[in-house]
């Protein structure tokens, strides 16, 4: 009798040990899923916050229809056996909340560049930028990463300097090869210190392509083994290698056009306006490095601090100099001024897309609104801003809904500009006032 009492007392412990796991399960889930979608709709904004901030907010935010679906799935079959609690159901009700708001704000993306590029005045043959079928869009939701087209050739490791493997680059180019079809030069992110040509913008190099545009994706040098200026050296390196074989693969080396994200958006944004600079280019002083135009994406524009932005100083202090340059701001303040876009702005500085996320937590969005204000104000380029409400940074890494928003985006500038460039020099309207903010 003991002994069958005992036996009993082991079985219920054991059986209430087997239900707590999966009710402490579900409730953990829920409250990670509902801090991570806090997270992600207000990031820190301190330099090791907002660092942290990116990490567990890029993906929640680009993938919310993903995990919107996981933790319904997940809370449906807690409660079906049980095993959900109050508490989690609570949790799971606010994430719902969160991540709805932000599919909300992905799904908003073609207001914000349509009103931007409202300043192109009617361009025929322009693909509409506007919400997608339901079914393209739940494709896109189950498969969030790049895919191939078949309408597409990338020719892989090209060589286009001396710098090993950092010195590769691919060509994109429509299956059947064109003749001086325009050049899209696309320049990875990652902090100047990580990266390669396959990651980024591949869904944008793809879109091109398949429009008739050759597109070469670059890898370059990285700190802190080869310290700044290195990477735009490389840059601009590229740059000339474009001039002299682009023509080999179907592009016109006369139409260059130049685009990057982060680290990449300040490359591009820099070599954009440094066309020529015998510092940047030692032992090729004499190549023309100049671009039509630049597309950089959350991008860094003030290496010096001079838009007196805290996030500014201290990515400078704490990251830049030691890091990038490897030289401290009072010791040689000309290098960073020298490497800051927003100090290289003259009159003749080619047409500009910005593209910045308000909710960027790595790169402050004020740094793009205050480099669009000085291109607007030094030179007599046509430029066009996009703030995209809810953007994190680096959210183009998936083909999620607002990356494909943004991808038909460019391609209409490019498109439109590309067109100007072949009717000639023609008047550009002026852009109405509400561009500036999304």
């Amino acid at each position: 009798m003991a002994a069958g009492a005992l036996s009993a007392s082991h079985d219920i412990r054991s059986l209430g040990r087997a239900a707590t796991i999966p009710v402490v399960g579900h409730l953990v889930r829920q409250a990670l899923l509902a801090a991570l979608t806090a997270n992600a709709l207000r990031p820190s904004r301190t330099f090791r916050g907002g660092a942290l901030s990116f990490l567990l907010g890029w993906v929640t935010v680009e993938w919310a229809p993903q995990l919107l679906v996981a933790s319904t799935v997940d809370t449906a079959q807690a409660a079906a056996r049980r095993r959900a609690t109050p508490l989690g159901v609570a949790l799971a009700a606010l994430a719902w909340a969160g991540l709805l708001r932000e599919i909300a704000l992905s799904r908003a993306t073609p207001q914000g560049f349509n009103e931007s590029l409202a300043s192109l005045g009617k361009v025929d043959g322009l693909e509409p930028i506007a919400p997608r079928d339901a079914q393209r869009t739940w494709r896109r939701s189950v498969h969030p990463l790049p895919r191939r087209r078949e309408d597409v050739v990338v020719v892989r490791d090209i060589r286009y300097s001396d710098a090993g493997r950092r010195g590769l680059l691919d060509v994109y180019r429509p299956a059947e090869v064109p003749v001086d079809a325009p050049v899209l030069l696309q320049v990875h992110g990652g902090g100047w210190t990580i990266g390669s040509k396959e990651v980024q913008a591949v869904p944008l190099m793809q879109h091109m392509a398949s429009l008739g545009w050759v597109c070469v994706a670059i890898n370059y040098r990285l700190a802190p083994r080869d310290p700044f200026p290195a990477q735009i050296i490389d840059v601009k390196r590229a740059l000339a290698w474009i001039r002299d074989h682009v023509a080999e693969h179907g592009g016109d080396p006369d139409y260059v056009v130049i685009t990057g994200g982060s680290a990449g958006g300040h490359l591009a944004a820099l070599a954009a306006l440094t066309p020529g600079d015998p510092v940047l280019q030692p032992g090729f002083e004499e190549a023309d490095t100049s671009v039509r135009a630049a597309v950089p994406v959350y991008g860094v524009y003030d290496f010096a601090g001079v838009t007196g932005l805290r996030s500014v100083e201290a990515m400078r202090d704490r990251f830049l100099a030691p890091r990038i340059l490897q030289k401290s701001f009072s010791q040689d303040p000309e290098a960073f001024e020298q490497a800051s876009p927003i100090l290289r702005i003259t009159e003749d500085a080619p047409d500009f897309f910005v593209i910045h996320g308000d909710t960027d937590s790595l790169v402050d969005v004020n740094q793009a609104r205050r480099f669009v204000e000085a291109l607007r104000e030094k030179s007599t380029a046509h430029v066009v801003y996009t703030e995209l409400r809810g953007a994190q940074h680096a959210f183009d890494i998936f083909e999620s809904t607002r990356t494909g928003h943004m991808v038909r985006a460019v391609a209409n500038y490019l498109q439109w500009h590309h067109r100007r460039h072949v009717a000639g020099p023609a008047a550009v309207p002026d852009e109405p006032e509400g561009t500036m903010a999304r």
